[in-house]
C-alpha cells in the first residue's frame, strides 16, 4: 500500500513539472530590444527565433529608446530578458537590485566613423569637430565616448558636443550634416544605410595602449581587439585595432531557473540558427557566457548550467 502511495505521489509531482512546464512554454517572455537597424535589435531578433522556434519558449522582441530604458525595464520585471553592454549595466546595476546576468553573448567592436572624404583617420582627427554626445537614452555611451576620445589623447574640451538621446541619432545627425562623426556597433544594419547615404565612410583608427590607460579612467569595461577589411567591418581600411565592450544578456530576478537554463541550453544547440538571422553571433558560446564582471549577480538558473557543465568563470577581457 505504500508503495502504491509513494508511486501516485511521484506520478503527482511529474504531472505537476509537466504542467509547470506547459505553462511557461504557452506564456509569452519578452525580450527588449534597441530599434530596429541597431545590432542589438538584430541579435535579440535571432535569439527570441531560436527560443520559440527551437526551444518552445514563446518570446516577442520589444523595441526600445535604448538600453538604459531596456534595464530599467527588466529590472522592474516588465518584460523577461535584454541585452546590453557592459558599462551600460555597470551604470545600473546597483540602483536595479532585480536585474541577473546569464552571460557575455558577444563582443561589441565600436567607435566612430566619418565621412571617407573627410581625410580624417585617426580619433585625435576629430579636434575642433562636432561630435555626438550626452546619449540621453543610453546613459553609459557617453563616458563610452569620452574614453574612445581619450583613445586619441581628447576631451569634450576639444571637440563640439552634439547632444543625442541614442546611436540611431548620431547616425541621422551625422547624415544630415549635423554631426562630423557618428557612433555606432560593427554588425549594425544602420551603418551599411549610411554608408550608402553619404558616398562611403571610414572607421576612425583609435590609438593603440598609450590612450588606453586613460580610457580606462573613464570606462573600466572597455578593452581592444583587432579588426580588418571585411564584410561586416564597413569603413576599414586596414588591420587596426579597436574600442571593444561585452554585450551581456541579463534578466530578471523571478524568471524561473528552469526558463533560464533553457534559454542556454536552447542558444547552444541552435547557434547556426542565430548565425543566420545576425552573422555576430558566431562570437557566441555557452562557455563564454561566464564572465566575472566584480558586481554583475548572475542568475541562479545560469549559475546551475555553468556548474552542470564545468564552466569557470573567466576575467572580461
Amino acid at each position: 500500500m505504500t508503495n502504491v502511495r509513494n508511486l501516485a505521489a511521484a506520478g503527482a509531482c511529474a504531472l505537476a513539472l509537466a504542467f509547470a512546464g506547459n505553462a511557461v512554454q504557452a506564456q509569452t517572455l519578452g525580450f527588449t530590444s534597441m530599434q530596429p537597424g541597431t545590432i542589438n535589435h538584430t541579435t535579440s531578433s535571432a535569439i527570441a527565433k531560436v527560443l520559440k522556434e527551437k526551444g518552445g519558449l514563446n518570446t516577442l522582441v520589444q523595441p526600445t529608446a535604448g538600453e538604459s530604458v531596456m534595464l530599467a525595464i527588466v529590472g522592474r520585471g516588465e518584460a523577461d530578458f535584454g541585452m546590453a553592454n557592459a558599462p551600460e549595466i555597470g551604470a545600473i546595476v546597483k540602483s536595479q537590485p532585480n536585474l541577473r546576468m546569464i552571460g557575455a553573448v558577444y563582443t561589441l567592436k565600436t567607435g566612430f566613423w566619418v565621412r571617407k572624404d573627410s581625410g580624417m583617420r585617426m580619433v585625435s582627427d576629430l579636434k575642433g569637430k562636432r561630435v555626438t554626445m550626452g546619449y540621453s537614452a543610453m546613459r553609459a555611451l557617453d563616458p563610452l565616448s569620452r574614453a574612445i576620445l581619450a583613445t586619441g589623447g581628447l576631451s569634450e574640451k576639444d571637440i563640439k558636443a552634439v547632444p543625442v538621446p541614442n546611436v540611431i541619432r548620431s547616425a541621422d545627425d551625422f547624415v544630415s550634416g549635423n554631426a562630423d562623426m557618428f557612433m555606432f556597433a560593427f554588425g549594425a544594419p544602420k551603418v551599411r544605410e549610411v554608408d550608402a547615404n553619404v558616398g562611403g565612410i571610414r572607421f576612425l583608427e583609435v590609438n593603440d595602449k598609450p590612450g588606453m590607460a586613460e580610457a580606462r579612467k573613464i570606462s573600466p569595461f572597455g578593452y581592444l581587439s583587432d579588426i580588418a577589411p571585411g564584410p561586416i567591418f564597413v569603413g576599414v581600411e586596414k588591420p587596426m585595432k579597436t574600442y571593444t565592450i561585452d554585450n551581456i544578456l541579463f534578466t530578471h530576478a523571478k524568471v524561473p531557473d528552469a526558463v533560464v537554463y533553457k534559454v542556454i541550453e536552447t542558444m547552444e544547440a541552435n547557434k547556426a540558427d542565430m548565425i543566420a538571422v545576425s552573422p555576430n553571433l558566431r562570437e557566441f558560446s555557452a562557455a563564454g557566457l561566464y564572465k566575472d564582471y566584480k558586481d554583475f549577480p548572475f542568475h541562479p538558473g545560469a549559475l546551475k548550467y555553468f556548474k552542470d557543465k564545468n564552466i569557470a568563470a573567466k576575467a572580461f577581457q
